[in-house]
């Protein structure tokens, strides 16, 4: 009854997740890869940012500070104008024609001119008109009355001069005349002229500075915020615009702005520094947009890559399920030359399987030839047995003994052959393995000895059946009967043949039969025959020597049952039989 093969369970179950393709894994790994990297850089983006944002704010800062301080500087410098001015003796004198031209003289070039007022703000002298012209009364009288009213230094707020028709600003300062009375010494400029102090000072791109004053008017500004002197100055929607040495947000007409402001010690003025949120997000902006360009582009040409490669994977996994179908079909299967190298070596081992495999096959049909053909042998060899050991029985036990104990030997050798398969059999192996069972205790009694000889299928059958019955004549009538026989089996290579010698030393000779027995039959017919050996038999006095000198090519494990063998050699002359060989 044929037996089942047994089912392999299924290595995919019905609720397995389904297998997902090679690019979905490339782009998988590459999102793994690029996603830190870019949290990263935008970590670092914003560090930056945040680092040039504190440059930013205290170059800013630093910068409306200093501007204040050269207001100040500027003010303390026509203050100390004015007192040196009052010192001179023309003006306690009212000799305002003195004064005039000793301050034409002195104010040379300096952009500044003197304005002498009088309790009612008249103007007595003005250094911008010649001595004489007739003046007016001033255009800032709320200066003059604060100036007047005090021994400190005052300074005005921008205003529109009465005789330069152009915004200026006034440093006063009360000069008390002889009798008591007071007269206000000012020293006018054009605001513009504060310019210079802001264009000293180097900003960053896209911010502007100007000076403000208390009435949040424009006295000079930079030439990027396009203020003019007098303008109004940029009011914010919750207060004034620009915080006093910090930076602020500011909205002014829906528009963000960033602001710093620092104030002169020596007037009610303001520095303010200001630019829009959108300059100050720029860099950052830039650079965001920047990594993102970037990023698109790597990530293209990464999708790119992942397509080509995922193509390629496909084309060559496909190859190699294509191949492994052909070899499940038995069809011959080459390696091909893939452009990934795992998957070629996958292939290399395909085309390997498919080479193996039909050598195997190869193998197999062989084998089934030679299994065919050593039946044939066996069942010829098994009758000649049969024949023979039952024409020499006198009883059916004895045929019985005989056949088996022969059938027994012939199974060692295909034992052997068995073990060996087609790299045919060692001649010492099958010697062994026939002498064995017929070995006595003592091992010094049997030697073999010889180079190793590898024999094919038919050779070592022939040669186990004739080492077969050597023993088993040896128990009868030889080295095996008495307890001090000793065997000896040689062979040698001489040229192109072997030569086996089988040689028994013992000390009382016996008698053996005179009938023709299988063993002769097989010594002589089957060693002789079928291999082309010369076998000669030599009685000595002490025992008995068979010597066979066979073909090399009929031992040769490659050669083919059915090859015929060279002709055979003209035999030697056997030397003379004392007894015939027997049972």
């Amino acid at each position: 009854m044929t037996q089942k093969r047994p089912v392999l369970p299924a290595l995919r179950k019905k609720g397995d997740p389904k297998p997902l393709p090679i690019a979905a894994y490339l782009f998988i790994l590459a999102f793994i890869t690029l996603a830190p990297a870019f949290i990263f850089s935008a970590i670092l983006l914003q560090r930056n940012n945040d680092a040039q944002g504190e440059v930013v704010r205290a170059l800013t800062l630093a910068t409306s500070q200093a501007v204040a301080q050269a207001i100040d500087r500027q003010v303390e410098s026509m203050t100390t104008t004015l007192k040196v001015l009052a010192t001179n003796p023309a003006l306690a004198n009212g000799d305002y024609a003195g004064v005039h031209a000793r301050a034409v003289e002195a104010l040379a070039g300096t952009g500044s001119y003197l304005v002498v007022l009088d309790p009612s703000f008249q103007q007595l002298l003005n250094t911008r008109q010649p001595f004489g012209t007739p003046l007016p009364k001033t255009a800032n009288p709320r200066a003059a009355a604060e100036a007047l009213a005090t021994d400190a230094p005052v300074v005005s707020n921008v205003f529109v001069g009465a005789n330069s028709r152009d915004w200026v600003f006034n440093v006063l300062l009360r000069y008390q005349l002889r009798d008591g009375s007071y007269l206000a010494l000012a020293l006018n400029e054009v605001s513009q002229n504060l310019a210079s102090a802001l264009q000293s000072r180097q900003l960053p791109d896209g911010w502007n500075i100007a000076v403000v004053d208390e009435d949040n008017r424009v006295l000079a500004a930079s030439d990027a915020s396009e203020l003019s002197p007098g303008d109004p100055f940029l009011q914010a929607e919750d207060g004034q615009f620009g915080q006093n040495g910090r930076w602020t947000d500011e909205v002014v007409a829906g528009q963000q702005f960033v602001t710093v402001a620092a104030e002169p010690t020596a007037a009610s003025w303001r520095v303010v520094a200001w630019a829009p949120r959108q300059v100050i997000e720029k860099p950052l902006n830039e650079a965001v947009l920047s990594l993102v360009l970037g990023g698109l582009m790597l990530a293209a040409l990464i999708v790119a890559l992942v397509v080509w490669i995922s193509q390629q994977i496909n084309r060559s996994v496909r190859g190699l399920a294509d191949d492994a179908k052909r070899l499940g079909a038995g069809q011959d299967v080459a390696a091909r030359n893939y452009p990934v190298a795992e998957i070629a070596q996958v292939s290399d081992a395909i085309g390997d399987a498919s080479r193996r495999r039909r050598k195997a096959e190869s193998e197999v049909r062989f084998l089934m030839r030679e299994l065919a053909h050593r039946s044939k042998n066996q069942m010829t060899v098994i009758a000649a047995m049969a024949k023979q050991t039952a024409r020499n029985a006198t009883s059916v036990s004895q045929f019985v003994t005989s056949f088996e104990r022969r059938i027994f030997g012939l199974a060692r050798s295909t034992d052997l052959l068995l073990a060996s398969g087609m790299t045919g059999v060692d001649l010492k192996d099958i010697l062994t393995g026939q002498i064995e069972p017929f070995r006595p205790q003592d091992p010094a009694r049997v030697s073999i000895e010889g180079p190793p000889l590898m024999l094919n299928t038919q050779a070592s059958q022939i040669v186990g059946m004739a080492a077969h019955e050597l023993a088993t004549n040896a128990v009868k009538y030889g080295a095996f009967a008495e307890e001090t026989g000793r065997l000896e089996v040689s062979w040698r290579i001489l040229g192109d043949a072997v030569d086996l010698v089988w040689r028994e030393h013992v000390t009382t000779k016996r008698r053996r039969s005179a009938r023709t027995g299988f063993g002769t039959t097989v010594l002589n017919s089957m060693v002789g025959g079928s291999l082309g050996a010369d076998v000669t038999r030599t009685l000595h006095r002490d025992g008995i020597e068979w010597r066979f000198v066979i073909p090399l090519e009929a031992l040769n494990p490659n050669r083919r049952p059915d090859e015929p063998l060279a002709p055979k050699r003209e035999e030697a002359e056997p030397a003379e039989a004392l007894e015939p060989p027997g049972d």
